[in-house]
């Protein structure tokens, strides 16, 4: 049974019918990539598993029960957490009060304290930065607040939207040799990108998503090799 699942989804803003039957599937322990461009519905999708939209046709599934539907709250609280494009932390706030709001649905201190520290672990920059107001930082320190507040969730599945967006490439580098050590520490994740390239080097399998529809899914291995991949996504002529 798949960790996630999406059957036949359906996704409108207003009248525009933004998803159009999407079905996918991630397995735990796997990193699958979502890639298309943009406007092909890849973040709506993750708004839709995460509870920011409704489906209006379809299911979501975590662990094979229905969380479609459920408020994004208690979407969370079920295991799943998302870092969403344009980081959107709380500038105002400090690094360690982002990360306390992403542990906002659990009640254990001592859990919650064992996790910031493996947060910190993960992502030192921020332990030098505990006390610093969250807007303050540059644009990579900030992606990293970002994924941290959401493990700070303890989520089954991870969801990450556009985590390279606005990085210079070390700092791009940098995110995805993160990401792959999230993954070895145990979280699956459902990785929204632009960079296919990168995307697909640290996926197990993916999906090809144009104008709201599923069009292409195989091994990351495999779609790296695909003429059509090549040529929209990866910058071959």
């Amino acid at each position: 049974m798949a960790l996630l699942q999406l059957d036949n989804v359906h996704a409108y803003y207003g009248n525009i019918h933004a998803l159009k039957g999407v079905s996918l599937e991630v397995a735990e322990g796997e990193v699958v990539s979502l890639i298309g461009s943009n406007g092909a519905g890849k973040s709506t999708t993750l708004k839709t598993i995460s509870g920011l939209l409704a489906p209006r046709e379809g299911e979501v599934r975590l662990q094979g029960k229905r969380i479609s539907g459920l408020p994004a709250h208690k979407i969370v609280a079920r295991g799943v957490s998302q870092s969403p494009e344009g980081r959107k932390i709380f500038p105002r706030m400090s690094v360690r009060e982002n990360l306390e709001m992403g542990a906002f649905a659990r009640k254990s201190g001592a859990e919650i304290k064992g996790d910031t520290e493996r947060v910190l672990d993960l992502f030192p920059r921020l332990r030098e930065r505990l006390d610093q107001k969250a807007g303050t930082m540059s644009g990579g320190e900030q992606q990293m607040l970002a994924i941290g507040r959401a493990l700070m969730a303890r989520p089954n599945i991870l969801l990450l939207d556009e985590p390279s967006m606005g990085l210079s490439p070390v700092l791009v580098d940098q995110i995805f040799d993160i990401i792959r050590e999230i993954n070895a520490r145990g979280t699956t994740i459902l990785l929204v990108e632009q960079n296919a390239l990168k995307a697909l080097e640290v996926a197990t399998r993916g999906y090809v998503l144009q104008t709201g529809q599923i069009v292409l899914q195989d091994s990351a291995a495999n779609l790296q090799r695909n003429e059509m991949v090549r040529k929209a996504y990866l910058g071959e002529e």
